[in-house]
């Protein structure tokens, strides 16, 4: 059975097919014969408790430059929708909040992906301390205080924003450094919210892997390994991409987020797994299948898809 499908993403003109997921995503709907509908976040509106989108019918091509065909806007209820894929990238504001309130109004009628509630309530760098023994020290403050005292144990930190995504802001502050006072300051002046100071993983340098998880079950895996002179593995930041296994930790960390993630409802879901420390659960927008299926992994997307139909039945 055909599916109607909308997204919910960042303009589709705007992103890189080569390592976009929800590409991946949409070029196997349309495989499948699903039909697809497209909108960006500011085409939602609510009107006396009904939500609408401006959509576009959307055919795409795996072909650079000419990847995708847009048609008429019109405006419609989401409801008349079967999935809507929640798709636009980060950061994770009070815009992204707001579109998961009003998309909340239309699932579980229509199915999104992922619960737009729970990717309300499970930001990646909050979700995760759920499960401490998994991870790494970790510290969510911006007292300063706290953060002296966490730098005096660890010696050895890593400081981030706390809704950052893409490896931006991301900063290794050695023992002894005399950057901190400066960056406490720059990081007081940009973000409002807490931040994430966890314990350096000196093991980053063989790579931080991403694995991702459908309908909580490890489906594949690919490991990011950082640039040379660069802290970050992120491959928006020049990570490279490499083949991998899963370890026994890994699938026993994956064995254990699980069924917290199938009973949210988060059937597309990526986590960061650095020497056996689990330091980010991506809800959001996840990436990697691109990549994954590249170096010779699974077809996540399909696998994404067999889930989706069948809990629309399909």
């Amino acid at each position: 059975m055909s599916l109607k499908v909308a997204v919910q993403m960042d303009h589709i003109a705007h992103i890189n097919i080569a390592g976009d997921s929800t590409f991946a995503l949409l070029l196997e709907a349309q495989r499948r014969g699903h039909s697809l509908v497209h909108y960006t976040p500011e085409r939602l509106a609510m009107r006396d408790g009904t939500v609408f989108a401006t959509v576009e019918d959307l055919t795409v091509a795996d072909e650079a430059g000419k990847h995708f065909t847009l048609g008429e806007k019109r405006r419609i209820p989401l409801t008349e929708q079967d999935v809507v894929l929640l798709r636009q990238d980060p950061p994770f504001d009070m815009a992204y909040v707001t579109t998961t309130h009003l998309l909340e109004r239309v699932h579980p009628k229509t199915l999104v992906v992922n619960d737009p509630a729970h990717v309300r309530n499970a930001p990646e760098k909050i979700f995760v301390t759920e499960f401490p023994d998994l991870m790494p020290p970790t510290l969510i403050t911006r007292d300063l205080d706290e953060i002296k005292a966490f730098r005096a144990e660890y010696k050895d930190v890593v400081m981030k924003p706390l809704y950052g995504n893409g490896g931006a802001a991301v900063f290794r502050l050695a023992d002894g450094d005399l950057n901190f006072g400066s960056l406490y300051d720059l990081f007081s002046a940009t973000f409002r919210e807490p931040w994430v100071i966890q314990r350096f993983l000196p093991e980053v340098k063989h790579g931080d892997k991403r694995i991702i998880l459908v309908d909580g079950e490890a489906a594949g895996a690919v490991n990011r390994v950082p640039s040379e002179g660069d802290l970050r593995s992120n491959m928006v930041r020049g990570g490279a991409a490499k083949p991998t296994d899963l370890t026994d930790r890994e699938q026993e960390i994956c064995a254990r987020i699980g069924p917290s993630l199938r009973r949210m409802g988060l059937i597309f879901v990526g986590i960061d797994v650095i020497d056996g420390n689990l330091t980010e659960i991506n809800v959001t927008s996840p990436t990697g299948l691109r990549a994954i299926k590249r170096l010779g992994g699974p077809d996540i997307a399909a696998q994404i898809w067999d889930r989706i139909e069948e809990k629309r039945g399909a």
